[in-house]
């Protein structure tokens, strides 16, 4: 059922999703340099303190070039979340290309268990921004929210599609709380090991559930051939 950490499903392809550690545009795209720079050094030690002397540091970019392009540092959360967005859009999209959207949902929980390590040292980069702006408020912790909502919607969409009506939303629920408990308890004890286990756990609610879903999808396709 594992390889590696990560969930396997029949007929469920592998999803990557690139959060920009060790990578780095070239030396033009200034502006595309501090916008990763800033989402990596956020993710490892937390937006406040994160200073724009680091992130140019990081991004190779003379601190007074960076005033070019971001007047202040929340000039460049909010650049930071815009990325964060449109990665989803993207990986959003890539699920999607599954036609199936139990195998979608599948998808997202085996990219949920990749990359453990580097959740064990930093957390989740989304539920760890979104809990620690969310705790001083404003415009940039309703942008960071933003994006759990997107997937929340996202995951409502499935169950939907899968039947599942007005329970969807409380179905979606479920699955992104578990999932971001996964991110925190595994970051809380530096343990891996906890987010394989309850990924499992995880992938057999998700089976027993759907399992009806999917039987009554292909009795239709029967009927329809």
């Amino acid at each position: 059922m594992y390889a590696d950490s990560a969930v396997v499903v029949e007929g469920v392809f592998p999803i990557t999703f690139n959060d920009g550690f060790g990578l780095m545009p070239r030396k033009t795209d200034k502006r595309i340099r501090l916008i990763e720079a800033a989402k990596v050094l956020i993710h490892q030690k937390g937006f406040n303190q994160t200073t724009l002397a680091d992130i140019a540091q990081e991004a190779d970019v003379p601190l007074g070039n960076v005033y070019y392009y971001f007047k202040t540092k929340e000039a460049i959360g909010e650049a930071v979340i815009e990325k964060r967005a449109a990665e989803y859009t993207e990986f959003f999209a890539k699920l999607d290309e599954n036609s199936d959207p139990r195998n979608r949902l599948f998808s997202l929980l085996q990219f949920s268990v990749e990359d453990l390590e580097l959740t064990a040292r930093y957390g989740c980069p989304v539920g760890g921004l979104c809990q620690e702006l969310g705790k001083q408020g404003g415009s940039l912790a309703d942008q960071a929210a933003k994006l759990l909502h997107d997937l929340l919607s996202w995951c409502e969409a499935q169950f939907r599609s899968l039947g599942f009506g007005e329970k969807s939303a409380d179905l979606a629920l479920n699955l992104v709380s578990n999932i971001q408990g996964i991110y925190l308890l595994t970051h809380t004890f530096k343990d891996p090991k906890l987010a394989t286990r309850q990924a499992k756990f995880l992938q057999e609610w998700l089976e027993k559930l759907t399992a009806g879903a999917r039987s009554g999808a292909k009795q239709v396709a029967a009927e329809v051939a």
